[in-house]
């Protein structure tokens, strides 16, 4: 059967299937017992009924919002459970992080960390940020001495080469080989920067690893006059080249996998997160592990969280033996809910790359005027017929395509790939989306309105590196990464992601940003640094990008992203209300815990002093 008859027929099947889930969806489900929560008050993001003081729930799902006295109805002949546990709370709908990495980001957090910036741990002590290579050349130092391991390779990550002047090399490395360094210094040493996208090396790693033959013939491997890897590999090609052996050794134990995303889930739990999607599932660990893995994560009855996986087109289709035919019938079968996926863990449209990251200053900047330094970028998929010929299929079995896209030459190389594929094969609430959208022009997000794009946006970017770009883009499109506030006036669905590890995370400082794009160097002063304000965005916008936009950029608005009869119950829990506290105070809001289906996962306690919705003497403050 050629591959159109066999698209056609899983058409066909999947078009009675969602028929049938229609026609299941009407007939009557028991509901013999709900549990009703009562609130301070309840923003419920439903533009019908924007607040309430009462939910009811069963079976899992929303049944009533509203007041006690509305939910008789409901209570007359059944059991029901008044709880009154949140009634000086604020509930809102459970927090949605649409784009981290549970276990890339997890495995990374698990390695001994060489952060510029403090990094949370849930499990034990915080990292304090290393600002120095001094400083990080003494973590390694207690590492390697604390682990005496033998000749173990040893990986560690965080190192900002931005933020700390530059790349590093073998050389680097050589305080290892001293001749008054301790034998279990001599060992294979390499450090996965902050980006996830570059690797470093010393040459005890090189020779064991055998890169030296195959380094001249990958992308970003870099050589040093000598002709030999110089220790620098730099791009997801080269890095995920480097650290093969690493990975193998690492993605072997089963503990250290579970623990990866079990440590992403419980710092994701701390800041309200209900729902995360992992942008990319299987291009890490392989397809059929990582499902394995996240089936094993989620759908245990007690994680308090969803995951929506957005695939690796890549990962199905070495799961599939290499034919995107037999790729794409797989991934139709997931997203269908096929085992292992769940209400707890959903599959909904594939991911591709076109640029490299912002972080590791490997986006692609159009020439003029490109780069301050002049320097030039790294394409993961070259735009134009190539680029096309890959997408285009999963493009034409009507999947959601997301698009990682830092630079504003990438931008131009998205819009051209989106266009190009419209014209093939024209279509309605396509809903394809732009990721990260570091860098951007305002006739490009008109652009993005025209074709029906929308945008998951990284507001860590102005934050953390608004004035440190400066010197590579200029102080205006330094300042003005994250367009946000332009994407909402052209109308144009947009959500804010961390992609975790790059940042925690945190719904409400990504809210916190967007609304007041102060730079994290100032954010503390009295008069700090507001980043291109007229980018800035409302309290109600950012919410919206935390909750139901995030929602309807992964397709599952029907469930959730809002309080409203018939979605899941899942609710973040807050101690103060977010549209009453000054918009500076945003991110300081305290979680007391979660609701995922029903089931109530409280935080620890919150001392009260934390808590910034009330003054000393009592009231709230007020905008």
């Amino acid at each position: 059967m050629s591959s159109r008859l066999v698209l056609a027929a899983v058409a066909l099947v999947l078009a009675l299937q969602t028929n049938a889930d229609v026609v299941e969806k009407a007939n009557p489900v028991e509901l013999d017992e709900i549990d009703i929560y009562i609130a301070k008050t309840i923003i419920t993001m439903d533009d019908s009924m924007p607040e309430a003081t009462a939910v009811a729930v069963g079976n899992g799902r929303i049944v009533s919002v509203g007041t006690l006295e509305s939910m008789e109805p409901w209570m007359a002949g059944r059991n029901y459970t008044v709880h009154r546990t949140f009634e000086d709370k604020v509930i809102v709908p459970g927090f949605i992080e649409p784009h981290l990495h549970p276990l890339a980001g997890g495995a990374a957090l698990s390695l001994p960390l060489l952060s510029y910036t403090d990094q949370e741990n849930p499990f034990g002590a915080d990292h304090v940020g290393l600002t120095t290579v001094e400083a990080v050349k003494e973590k390694i130092k207690a590492t390697l001495t604390a682990l005496q391991n033998g000749t173990d390779p040893v990986l560690f990550f965080g190192y900002d080469s931005v933020l700390m002047g530059g790349h590093l090399d073998k050389t680097f490395f050589a305080f290892l080989e001293e001749a008054d360094a301790p034998e279990y210094f001599k060992k294979p040493v390499a450090i996965w920067d902050a980006s996830l996208h570059h690797a470093y090396a010393n040459q005890r790693h090189i020779d064991a690893a055998g890169l030296s033959t195959l380094c001249p013939h990958v992308p970003g491997c870099q050589l040093g006059t000598d002709g030999q890897p110089s220790g620098a590999f730099l791009g997801l090609l080269a890095s995920g080249f480097a650290l093969q052996t690493y990975l193998e050794l690492y993605f072997s134990d089963p503990v250290f996998l579970v623990g990866s995303v079990q440590r992403i889930v419980a710092l994701a739990k701390l800041s309200g997160i209900t729902t995360a999607s992992d942008v990319g599932l299987g291009l890490t660990g392989g397809l059929e592990r990582e499902l394995g893995l996240y089936s094993a994560v989620f759908n245990n009855p007690l994680t308090p969280m969803r995951c929506v996986a957005v695939l690796s087109p890549e990962a199905v289709t070495e799961y599939a033996g290499g034919d995107v035919s037999n790729a794409i019938l797989a991934a139709k079968g997931l997203e269908a809910g096929a085992p292992p996926m769940s209400d707890k863990l959903m599959a909904k449209g594939v991911k591709f790359f076109s640029d490299d990251a912002l972080l590791a200053l490997t986006m692609q900047m159009c020439g003029n005027p490109g780069y301050v330094t002049g320097q030039a970028g790294i394409w993961r998929n070259e735009p134009g017929a190539q680029f096309l010929e890959k997408v285009l299929p999963w493009w034409n079995a009507d999947f959601k395509v997301h698009v990682h896209s830092n630079g504003d030459c990438s931008q131009d190389a998205v819009l051209n790939l989106l266009a190009d594929l419209q014209k093939q094969t024209p279509r309605f609430d396509h809903r394809f989306t732009f990721e990260h959208f570091g860098v951007a022009t305002a006739a490009q997000i008109r652009k993005m309105k025209t074709l029906g794009a929308q945008a998951s946006v990284n507001m860590h970017y102005p934050y953390l590196r608004g004035e440190v770009m400066e010197s590579f883009l200029g102080k205006d499109r330094a300042h003005a990464m994250s367009k946000v506030g332009s994407l909402v006036r052209n109308r144009v669905p947009t959500a804010l992601h961390t992609d975790t590890p790059i940042a925690p995370p945190k719904p409400l400082q990504s809210a916190w940003i967007a609304v007041n794009r102060f730079s994290a160097s100032t954010a503390g002063s009295r008069a700090p640094l507001v980043l291109a304000p007229e980018e800035r965005v409302s309290v109600m916008e950012a919410f919206r990008m935390i909750t139901i936009d995030a929602a309807f950029i992964l397709g599952k608005e029907d469930v959730i992203g809002s309080i409203e009869p018939g979605k899941f119950a899942d609710f973040t829990i807050l101690e103060c209300n977010p549209f009453t506290v000054r918009a500076k105070d945003l991110k300081d809001i305290p979680v007391w815990g979660t609701v995922v289906g029903g089931n109530v996962h409280a935080n620890p306690p919150t001392a009260d002093e934390a808590c910034p919705c009330r003054r000393p003497g009592g009231g709230w403050f007020q905008w």
